[in-house]
């Protein structure tokens, strides 16, 4: 089980780093709908991870 919570760590971790990523490639004005499309799904999978990490400690 620990394995699996260390592989779900790197993947939260790589996540990160490719939201702040995308981020930087926010312009400050007209937005570009697939730039936001992609941070709003690395979000999502980011928030997926941080919930089944949350389960994970939870059952140990």
């Amino acid at each position: 089980m620990s394995q699996n919570r260390d592989n779900l760590e790197s993947r939260l971790k790589k996540l990160e780093e490719e939201i702040a990523e995308t981020q930087k490639r926010l312009p400050a004005h007209s937005i570009k709908p697939p730039v936001m499309m992609d941070l709003l799904e690395l979000e999502d999978e980011r928030d997926a991870l941080l919930n089944e990490l949350v389960r994970l400690k939870g059952s140990e």
